[in-house]
Protein backbone atom coordinates (compact mmCIF):
# COMPACT_ATOMS: atom_id res chain seq x y z
CA UNK A 1 0.00 0.00 0.00
CA UNK A 2 0.88 3.60 -0.59
CA UNK A 3 4.36 4.88 1.25
CA UNK A 4 4.52 8.65 1.25
CA UNK A 5 8.01 10.61 2.86
CA UNK A 6 8.20 13.72 3.62
CA UNK A 7 10.45 15.57 0.59
CA UNK A 8 13.71 16.22 2.23
CA UNK A 9 16.62 17.83 0.74
CA UNK A 10 18.46 18.47 3.52
CA UNK A 11 22.10 17.85 2.37
CA UNK A 12 24.16 20.32 1.04
CA UNK A 13 24.62 19.91 -3.11
CA UNK A 14 27.30 18.23 -4.21
CA UNK A 15 29.83 20.54 -6.33
CA UNK A 16 29.81 18.15 -8.84
CA UNK A 17 28.99 19.69 -12.45
CA UNK A 18 29.87 19.41 -15.94
CA UNK A 19 29.64 22.89 -16.26
CA UNK A 20 32.50 23.15 -13.35
CA UNK A 21 36.07 23.21 -14.81
CA UNK A 22 37.59 22.51 -11.29
CA UNK A 23 34.84 20.06 -10.37
CA UNK A 24 36.05 16.71 -9.25
CA UNK A 25 35.73 14.03 -11.84
CA UNK A 26 32.90 11.53 -10.61
CA UNK A 27 31.89 8.97 -13.24
CA UNK A 28 28.34 8.28 -13.13
CA UNK A 29 25.24 9.52 -13.82
CA UNK A 30 23.74 12.89 -12.64
CA UNK A 31 21.59 15.66 -13.44
CA UNK A 32 17.92 14.72 -15.30
CA UNK A 33 19.18 11.64 -16.38
CA UNK A 34 20.10 10.84 -12.83
CA UNK A 35 16.41 11.94 -11.70
CA UNK A 36 14.72 9.54 -13.85
CA UNK A 37 16.89 6.41 -13.03
CA UNK A 38 15.75 7.64 -9.28
CA UNK A 39 12.62 7.76 -10.69
CA UNK A 40 12.10 4.45 -11.99
CA UNK A 41 13.55 3.03 -8.94
CA UNK A 42 10.86 4.52 -6.79
CA UNK A 43 7.86 3.51 -9.21
CA UNK A 44 9.37 -0.38 -9.12
CA UNK A 45 9.62 -0.63 -5.00
CA UNK A 46 6.00 1.33 -4.65
CA UNK A 47 4.78 -1.62 -7.72
CA UNK A 48 6.04 -3.85 -5.47
CA UNK A 49 4.14 -2.87 -2.57
CA UNK A 50 0.78 -3.20 -4.43
CA UNK A 51 1.33 -6.43 -5.83
CA UNK A 52 -0.23 -8.67 -3.48
CA UNK A 53 -3.53 -6.59 -3.60
CA UNK A 54 -5.65 -8.63 -6.43
CA UNK A 55 -3.96 -12.34 -5.36
CA UNK A 56 -5.73 -11.64 -1.66
CA UNK A 57 -8.53 -14.04 -2.59
CA UNK A 58 -6.24 -16.44 -4.04
CA UNK A 59 -4.45 -16.17 -0.71
CA UNK A 60 -7.97 -16.94 1.43
CA UNK A 61 -9.20 -19.85 -1.18
CA UNK A 62 -5.35 -22.04 -0.58
CA UNK A 63 -4.36 -20.86 3.05
CA UNK A 64 -8.35 -21.31 4.25
CA UNK A 65 -8.00 -17.84 5.90
CA UNK A 66 -10.97 -15.06 6.30
CA UNK A 67 -10.97 -11.32 5.68
CA UNK A 68 -9.67 -10.19 9.10
CA UNK A 69 -6.84 -12.02 8.13
CA UNK A 70 -6.48 -10.15 4.87
CA UNK A 71 -6.38 -6.57 6.50
CA UNK A 72 -4.15 -7.78 9.25
CA UNK A 73 -1.42 -8.94 6.72
CA UNK A 74 -2.34 -5.56 4.72
CA UNK A 75 -1.53 -3.66 7.87
CA UNK A 76 1.81 -5.12 8.67
CA UNK A 77 2.61 -3.28 5.63
CA UNK A 78 1.93 -0.20 7.29
CA UNK A 79 3.65 -1.43 10.67
CA UNK A 80 6.96 -1.32 8.16
CA UNK A 81 6.42 1.91 6.87
CA UNK A 82 6.14 3.42 9.69
CA UNK A 83 9.24 2.09 11.41
CA UNK A 84 11.09 3.00 8.79
CA UNK A 85 9.89 6.88 8.60
CA UNK A 86 10.68 6.85 12.27
CA UNK A 87 14.07 5.25 12.66
CA UNK A 88 15.90 5.96 9.18
CA UNK A 89 13.93 9.29 8.23
CA UNK A 90 17.24 11.34 8.67
CA UNK A 91 19.66 8.75 8.09
CA UNK A 92 20.54 9.64 4.28
CA UNK A 93 21.18 13.33 5.27
CA UNK A 94 24.39 11.99 7.18
CA UNK A 95 25.22 8.61 5.03
CA UNK A 96 24.37 9.91 1.31
CA UNK A 97 21.05 9.54 -0.58
CA UNK A 98 22.95 6.19 -2.52
CA UNK A 99 24.15 4.81 -0.01
CA UNK A 100 20.69 4.64 1.57
CA UNK A 101 18.59 4.07 -1.65
CA UNK A 102 20.53 0.67 -3.27
CA UNK A 103 20.05 -1.52 0.47
CA UNK A 104 16.18 -0.03 0.35
CA UNK A 105 15.84 -1.01 -3.12
CA UNK A 106 17.51 -4.48 -2.61
CA UNK A 107 15.16 -4.96 -0.07
CA UNK A 108 12.09 -4.14 -1.97
CA UNK A 109 13.48 -7.73 -3.98
CA UNK A 110 14.04 -9.59 -0.98
CA UNK A 111 10.37 -9.11 0.20
CA UNK A 112 9.51 -10.35 -2.75
CA UNK A 113 11.50 -13.29 -2.70
CA UNK A 114 9.95 -14.28 0.67
CA UNK A 115 6.25 -14.20 -1.27
CA UNK A 116 7.93 -16.73 -3.38
CA UNK A 117 7.71 -19.33 0.20
CA UNK A 118 4.88 -21.34 -0.75
CA UNK A 119 1.30 -21.84 1.85
CA UNK A 120 2.67 -20.01 4.87
CA UNK A 121 0.46 -17.36 6.72
CA UNK A 122 3.94 -16.47 8.60
CA UNK A 123 5.86 -15.66 5.18
CA UNK A 124 2.60 -13.18 4.38
CA UNK A 125 3.02 -11.15 7.29
CA UNK A 126 7.06 -11.48 6.95
CA UNK A 127 6.87 -10.36 3.49
CA UNK A 128 4.45 -7.26 4.00
CA UNK A 129 6.73 -5.80 6.79
CA UNK A 130 9.52 -5.86 4.73
CA UNK A 131 7.82 -4.74 1.50
CA UNK A 132 6.71 -1.68 4.00
CA UNK A 133 9.90 -1.49 5.16
CA UNK A 134 11.65 -1.09 1.87
CA UNK A 135 8.81 1.31 1.01
CA UNK A 136 9.65 3.71 4.25
CA UNK A 137 13.35 3.30 3.81
CA UNK A 138 13.33 4.08 0.01
CA UNK A 139 10.11 7.10 -0.38
CA UNK A 140 12.06 9.55 1.52
CA UNK A 141 15.05 9.35 0.31
CA UNK A 142 14.15 8.77 -3.46
CA UNK A 143 11.87 11.89 -2.91
CA UNK A 144 14.88 13.83 -1.87
CA UNK A 145 17.27 12.59 -4.36
CA UNK A 146 15.05 13.51 -7.15
CA UNK A 147 14.95 16.89 -5.92
CA UNK A 148 18.69 16.74 -5.15
CA UNK A 149 19.00 16.09 -9.24
CA UNK A 150 17.01 19.16 -10.14
CA UNK A 151 18.19 21.64 -11.96
CA UNK A 152 17.81 25.36 -10.60
CA UNK A 153 14.26 26.43 -10.56
CA UNK A 154 12.73 23.33 -11.45
CA UNK A 155 12.62 21.82 -7.63
CA UNK A 156 8.99 22.82 -7.27
CA UNK A 157 8.56 20.08 -10.70
CA UNK A 158 10.66 17.30 -9.84
CA UNK A 159 9.05 16.99 -6.44
CA UNK A 160 5.53 16.58 -8.08
CA UNK A 161 7.48 13.81 -10.44
CA UNK A 162 8.71 11.89 -7.17
CA UNK A 163 4.78 12.16 -6.04
CA UNK A 164 3.37 10.75 -9.10
CA UNK A 165 6.01 8.14 -9.17
CA UNK A 166 4.94 7.35 -6.08
CA UNK A 167 1.30 7.20 -6.67
CA UNK A 168 1.97 5.76 -10.04
CA UNK A 169 3.44 2.56 -8.79
CA UNK A 170 1.45 1.80 -6.09
CA UNK A 171 -1.43 1.89 -8.78
CA UNK A 172 0.81 -0.43 -11.54
CA UNK A 173 1.50 -3.09 -9.05
CA UNK A 174 -2.02 -4.80 -8.83
CA UNK A 175 -2.36 -4.13 -12.13
CA UNK A 176 1.15 -6.04 -13.20
CA UNK A 177 -0.16 -8.87 -10.74
CA UNK A 178 -3.72 -9.31 -11.56
CA UNK A 179 -2.88 -9.31 -15.66
CA UNK A 180 -0.63 -12.31 -14.56
CA UNK A 181 -2.48 -14.20 -12.69
CA UNK A 182 -5.06 -13.78 -14.84
CA UNK A 183 -3.32 -14.59 -18.19
CA UNK A 184 -0.23 -16.36 -16.98
CA UNK A 185 0.94 -19.13 -15.19
CA UNK A 186 1.82 -19.40 -11.24
CA UNK A 187 -0.41 -16.60 -10.37
CA UNK A 188 1.45 -16.47 -6.99
CA UNK A 189 5.26 -16.76 -8.58
CA UNK A 190 5.31 -14.65 -11.05
CA UNK A 191 3.98 -11.87 -10.67
CA UNK A 192 6.83 -11.65 -7.77
CA UNK A 193 9.68 -12.71 -10.14
CA UNK A 194 8.76 -10.01 -12.29
CA UNK A 195 9.11 -7.72 -9.68
CA UNK A 196 12.68 -8.97 -8.46
CA UNK A 197 13.87 -9.01 -12.42
CA UNK A 198 12.65 -5.25 -12.79
CA UNK A 199 14.84 -4.91 -9.41
CA UNK A 200 17.84 -5.98 -10.64
CA UNK A 201 17.56 -4.53 -14.05
CA UNK A 202 17.10 -1.07 -12.89
CA UNK A 203 19.18 -1.43 -10.06
CA UNK A 204 21.96 -1.36 -12.17
CA UNK A 205 21.07 2.07 -13.87
CA UNK A 206 20.60 2.93 -9.81
CA UNK A 207 24.07 2.04 -8.86
CA UNK A 208 25.29 4.00 -11.54
CA UNK A 209 23.81 7.23 -10.50
CA UNK A 210 26.12 9.48 -8.18
CA UNK A 211 25.83 10.88 -4.76
CA UNK A 212 23.99 14.04 -5.08
CA UNK A 213 24.63 15.51 -1.86
CA UNK A 214 27.96 15.95 0.13
CA UNK A 215 27.76 14.64 3.44
CA UNK A 216 29.38 15.93 6.97
CA UNK A 217 31.52 12.87 7.41
CA UNK A 218 32.29 11.66 10.71
CA UNK A 219 30.47 8.67 13.12
CA UNK A 220 26.98 8.57 11.95
CA UNK A 221 24.63 10.07 14.54
CA UNK A 222 21.57 7.86 14.42
CA UNK A 223 18.68 8.39 16.37
CA UNK A 224 14.77 7.78 16.15
CA UNK A 225 12.62 10.54 14.36
CA UNK A 226 10.95 12.06 17.08
CA UNK A 227 7.34 12.76 16.81
CA UNK A 228 5.45 15.93 17.85
CA UNK A 229 3.37 19.07 16.74
CA UNK A 230 4.28 22.45 18.03
CA UNK A 231 1.77 25.10 19.16
CA UNK A 232 2.08 27.13 16.36
CA UNK A 233 1.22 24.77 13.32
CA UNK A 234 -1.28 22.49 15.37
CA UNK A 235 -4.11 23.99 13.98
CA UNK A 236 -2.98 23.59 10.96
CA UNK A 237 -1.94 20.26 11.57
CA UNK A 238 -5.31 18.81 13.12
CA UNK A 239 -7.14 19.89 10.25
CA UNK A 240 -4.59 18.12 7.65
CA UNK A 241 -4.50 14.99 9.82
CA UNK A 242 -8.32 14.47 9.53
CA UNK A 243 -8.34 14.92 5.71
CA UNK A 244 -5.64 13.17 5.08
CA UNK A 245 -6.36 10.55 7.84
CA UNK A 246 -10.00 9.99 5.93
CA UNK A 247 -7.85 9.83 2.40
CA UNK A 248 -5.69 7.51 3.73
CA UNK A 249 -8.33 5.16 5.06
CA UNK A 250 -10.01 5.36 2.05
CA UNK A 251 -6.75 3.90 -0.12
CA UNK A 252 -6.60 0.76 2.38
CA UNK A 253 -9.98 -0.20 1.84
CA UNK A 254 -9.35 -0.25 -1.58
CA UNK A 255 -5.83 -1.83 -1.30
CA UNK A 256 -7.16 -4.38 1.14
CA UNK A 257 -10.65 -5.16 1.13
CA UNK A 258 -11.67 -4.55 -2.29
CA UNK A 259 -11.02 -7.39 -3.94
CA UNK A 260 -12.99 -9.45 -1.57
CA UNK A 261 -16.25 -7.14 -2.57
CA UNK A 262 -15.27 -7.55 -6.17
CA UNK A 263 -15.53 -11.55 -5.55
CA UNK A 264 -17.55 -11.79 -3.11
CA UNK A 265 -20.56 -9.65 -3.89
CA UNK A 266 -20.11 -8.59 -7.52
CA UNK A 267 -18.82 -11.98 -8.10
CA UNK A 268 -16.44 -11.02 -10.01
CA UNK A 269 -13.55 -13.78 -10.55
CA UNK A 270 -11.13 -11.72 -13.16
CA UNK A 271 -8.11 -10.76 -11.28
CA UNK A 272 -7.20 -7.89 -13.69
CA UNK A 273 -10.58 -6.23 -13.42
CA UNK A 274 -9.70 -6.36 -9.50
CA UNK A 275 -6.19 -4.54 -10.45
CA UNK A 276 -7.86 -2.13 -12.54
CA UNK A 277 -10.26 -0.43 -9.41
CA UNK A 278 -7.33 -0.03 -7.20
CA UNK A 279 -5.34 1.13 -10.40
CA UNK A 280 -8.17 3.77 -10.84
CA UNK A 281 -8.02 4.89 -7.72
CA UNK A 282 -4.56 5.39 -7.39
CA UNK A 283 -4.25 6.83 -10.90
CA UNK A 284 -6.77 9.25 -9.71
CA UNK A 285 -4.87 10.08 -7.13
CA UNK A 286 -1.97 10.71 -9.08
CA UNK A 287 -3.41 13.14 -11.43
CA UNK A 288 -5.13 15.23 -8.08
CA UNK A 289 -1.69 15.69 -6.67
CA UNK A 290 -0.82 17.09 -10.18
CA UNK A 291 -3.74 19.02 -11.24
CA UNK A 292 -4.05 20.81 -7.82
CA UNK A 293 -0.48 21.93 -7.54
CA UNK A 294 -1.39 25.50 -8.82
CA UNK A 295 -4.01 25.74 -6.17
CA UNK A 296 -2.86 27.33 -2.69
CA UNK A 297 -2.89 24.77 0.07
CA UNK A 298 -6.81 26.03 1.91
CA UNK A 299 -8.42 25.90 -1.71
CA UNK A 300 -7.14 22.50 -2.64
CA UNK A 301 -8.43 20.90 1.30
CA UNK A 302 -11.47 22.28 0.89
CA UNK A 303 -11.94 20.91 -3.31
CA UNK A 304 -10.13 17.25 -2.25
CA UNK A 305 -12.22 17.34 1.34
CA UNK A 306 -15.58 17.42 -1.20
CA UNK A 307 -14.13 15.30 -3.73
CA UNK A 308 -13.64 12.32 -0.87
CA UNK A 309 -17.21 13.20 0.45
CA UNK A 310 -19.10 12.87 -2.71
CA UNK A 311 -16.42 9.67 -3.83
CA UNK A 312 -17.34 7.87 -0.78
CA UNK A 313 -20.87 8.43 -0.87
CA UNK A 314 -20.27 7.11 -4.54
CA UNK A 315 -18.50 3.97 -3.23
CA UNK A 316 -21.36 3.49 -0.07
CA UNK A 317 -23.90 3.36 -2.82
CA UNK A 318 -22.11 1.02 -5.05
CA UNK A 319 -21.50 -1.65 -1.86
CA UNK A 320 -25.24 -1.12 -1.63
CA UNK A 321 -26.05 -1.38 -5.01
CA UNK A 322 -23.63 -4.24 -6.30
CA UNK A 323 -22.37 -1.78 -9.41
CA UNK A 324 -19.10 -2.09 -10.07
CA UNK A 325 -19.58 0.70 -12.57
CA UNK A 326 -20.39 3.39 -9.59
CA UNK A 327 -17.62 1.66 -7.80
CA UNK A 328 -14.89 2.62 -10.24
CA UNK A 329 -17.03 6.20 -10.39
CA UNK A 330 -16.56 6.05 -6.66
CA UNK A 331 -13.01 5.51 -6.87
CA UNK A 332 -12.04 7.84 -9.37
CA UNK A 333 -13.56 10.56 -7.34
CA UNK A 334 -12.64 9.72 -4.08
CA UNK A 335 -9.08 8.98 -5.32
CA UNK A 336 -8.54 13.10 -6.77
CA UNK A 337 -9.60 13.92 -3.90
CA UNK A 338 -7.18 11.78 -1.70
CA UNK A 339 -4.72 13.33 -3.84
CA UNK A 340 -5.53 17.04 -3.52
CA UNK A 341 -6.04 16.59 -0.09
CA UNK A 342 -2.66 14.88 0.70
CA UNK A 343 -0.69 17.42 -1.56
CA UNK A 344 -2.19 20.26 0.38
CA UNK A 345 -2.09 18.88 4.07
CA UNK A 346 1.18 17.93 3.25
CA UNK A 347 2.85 21.48 2.00
CA UNK A 348 0.47 23.10 4.66
CA UNK A 349 1.72 22.00 7.82
CA UNK A 350 5.46 21.33 5.92
CA UNK A 351 5.24 25.71 5.63
CA UNK A 352 3.39 25.87 9.21
CA UNK A 353 6.12 24.53 10.75
CA UNK A 354 9.51 26.05 12.74
CA UNK A 355 12.21 25.12 9.83
CA UNK A 356 14.29 23.30 12.74
CA UNK A 357 10.71 21.04 13.63
CA UNK A 358 9.63 20.45 10.36
CA UNK A 359 10.74 16.44 10.03
CA UNK A 360 9.88 16.45 13.52
CA UNK A 361 5.94 17.52 12.29
CA UNK A 362 6.25 15.76 8.84
CA UNK A 363 6.97 12.28 10.46
CA UNK A 364 3.74 13.02 13.08
CA UNK A 365 1.50 13.20 9.78
CA UNK A 366 2.62 10.95 8.14
CA UNK A 367 1.93 8.86 11.16
CA UNK A 368 -1.48 10.03 11.68
CA UNK A 369 -1.70 8.73 8.01
CA UNK A 370 -0.64 4.86 8.34
CA UNK A 371 -2.81 4.68 11.16
CA UNK A 372 -5.57 5.88 8.89
CA UNK A 373 -4.50 3.18 6.22
CA UNK A 374 -4.50 0.29 8.73
CA UNK A 375 -6.63 0.44 12.13
CA UNK A 376 -9.89 1.43 10.04
CA UNK A 377 -9.33 -1.22 7.60
CA UNK A 378 -8.93 -3.60 10.35
CA UNK A 379 -12.20 -2.39 12.21
CA UNK A 380 -14.08 -3.02 8.91
CA UNK A 381 -12.48 -6.55 8.50
CA UNK A 382 -13.67 -7.11 11.78
CA UNK A 383 -16.70 -5.86 11.00
CA UNK A 384 -17.68 -7.73 7.89
CA UNK A 385 -16.74 -11.42 10.10
CA UNK A 386 -19.84 -10.00 12.20
CA UNK A 387 -22.52 -7.90 10.00
CA UNK A 388 -21.17 -9.01 6.98
CA UNK A 389 -19.48 -7.20 4.08
CA UNK A 390 -21.72 -5.35 3.01
CA UNK A 391 -23.22 -3.70 5.64
CA UNK A 392 -19.71 -3.29 7.39
CA UNK A 393 -18.57 -1.42 3.59
CA UNK A 394 -21.49 1.04 3.82
CA UNK A 395 -20.63 1.80 7.26
CA UNK A 396 -17.18 2.18 6.33
CA UNK A 397 -17.60 4.45 3.52
CA UNK A 398 -20.05 6.83 5.52
CA UNK A 399 -17.46 7.09 8.61
CA UNK A 400 -14.74 8.10 5.84
CA UNK A 401 -17.03 10.61 4.62
CA UNK A 402 -18.44 12.01 7.86
CA UNK A 403 -14.66 12.66 8.83
CA UNK A 404 -13.97 14.45 4.69
CA UNK A 405 -16.71 16.50 5.87
CA UNK A 406 -15.51 17.33 9.50
CA UNK A 407 -12.69 18.45 7.65
CA UNK A 408 -14.13 20.79 4.92
CA UNK A 409 -16.11 22.68 7.83
CA UNK A 410 -13.13 23.26 9.97
CA UNK A 411 -11.57 24.85 6.93
CA UNK A 412 -14.95 26.84 5.72
CA UNK A 413 -14.77 27.98 9.52
CA UNK A 414 -11.33 28.86 9.85
CA UNK A 415 -11.01 32.50 10.18
CA UNK A 416 -7.56 33.42 9.74
CA UNK A 417 -5.78 32.50 6.52
CA UNK A 418 -3.84 29.02 6.56
CA UNK A 419 0.56 29.51 6.84
CA UNK A 420 0.55 28.10 3.38
CA UNK A 421 -2.26 29.57 1.68
CA UNK A 422 -2.15 31.21 -1.66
Amino acid sequence: MPSVGAPRATGRRTTISSSTSDAPTVRGLRGPTAAVVVALAFLVTMLGATLPTPLYPIYEREQGFGGVMVTLIFAAYAVGVTAALLLFGRLSDQVGRRAVLLPGFVLAAVSSAVFLIPDDLGTLFAGRVLSGLSAGIFTGTATAAIVDFAPEGRQKAYSLLAAAVNMLGLGLGPVVAGALAEYAPAPLVLPYLVHIVLVLVVGAALWCVVEPVETPGGPVSWRPQKVSVPPEVRGVFVRAAIAGFAGFAVLGLFTAVSPAFLTQVLHEQDHLVNGLVVFTLLGASTLGQIGSSGLGERPALLVGCAALVVGMGLVGTAIGVASLPVLVSGAAVAGVGQGMSFRAGLAAVSAGSPPARRSEVASSFFLVLYVGISIPVIGEGVASAAVGLVTAGVVFAGIVALLALVAFVSLLLQREPSPAAA
